[in-house]
């Protein structure tokens, strides 16, 4: 079968979204990637006041401005810190380009690409800081629900809103079942995130809840045991869930949009 050169010309600018979304978020990830007790981090590394597009969010995560200590008369050099820029933007050129691929011009494609940064961002944070912070998780939720409402208006897409609704109370409902019974295995935070992430595998029904919910505990457990084989698992140590919790939604919406 030919290739279709609309889905190939879809999936370069999916493809293009991503890398140009991506190279807005490594500074993000490095200011949120902080302890619990600091909202975010106000200078990189080497002391520069963090400077730029949007206050300083956006961009590749380097600065060249001042320090916060008084001046020397010694200026420091420019520094880069926090994620590589390159790999974050292979990262979510590649979530995007896939996500295309699978959906194909059905209108729910502009929520996932929308949201894809967003979900990588998490990860990010959640890998460096093993925490997730309500200014990421609740609009994540609150756009999936918002963003999946309109597109249910919209002709040609494969989804139902109601069951991204109850799938985000599902979802949510039962890790915090999982928090109040094990609090010490997982934070607050995964809890708010798995609303947004049952809202977007609820679109598609319940069986890509179940799918999202089992493919995210499966690589969970093959990264930790991965861990135990080569001798780098501590008894009791903390792991992040969120990017198992993400990596999982993803390869479900990928295979469920995919046979929708």
């Amino acid at each position: 079968m030919d290739p279709d050169p609309w889905l190939i010309a879809l999936t370069l600018a999916a493809t293009l979204w991503g890398a140009a979304a991506g190279t807005l978020l490594p500074r993000p990830a490095y200011r949120f990637t902080a302890d619990e007790d600091t909202p975010w981090h106000q200078a990189c590394p080497a002391g520069h006041r963090i400077t730029g597009p949007a206050a300083g969010w956006l961009g590749p995560a380097r600065c060249t401005t001042a320090p916060t200590a008084p001046p020397s008369t010694v200026q420091p050099p420019t520094c880069a810190y926090g994620p590589r820029t390159p790999a974050v933007v292979t990262m979510t050129a590649l979530v995007c380009a896939s996500l295309a691929l699978a959906t194909g011009f059905r209108p729910e494609l502009a929520v996932w690409l929308l949201l894809a940064p967003l979900g990588v961002l998490l990860a990010l944070v959640d890998l460096g800081a093993q925490r997730l912070p309500d200014p990421l998780t609740l609009p994540f939720a609150g756009l999936a629900l918002a963003l999946l409402g309109g597109v249910a208006f919209v002709p040609e897409h494969a989804g139902e809103w109601r069951t991204a609704a109850y799938g985000a109370l599902a979802l949510g409902g039962f890790y915090f079942l999982f928090f109040l019974l094990r609090p010490v295995a997982l934070g607050f935070g995964d809890v708010k995130l798995a609303l947004g992430l049952g809202a977007v595998l609820g679109w598609y029904g319940w069986g890509a809840l179940y799918l999202g919910t089992f493919a995210g505990a499966l690589i969970g457990s093959a990264y930790t045991l991965v861990l135990a084989v080569r001798g780098r698992a501590v008894r009791g140590q903390l792991v992040a869930l969120g990017p198992f919790m993400i990596a999982g939604a993803y390869v479900a919406l990928l295979l469920e949009a995919y046979a929708a």
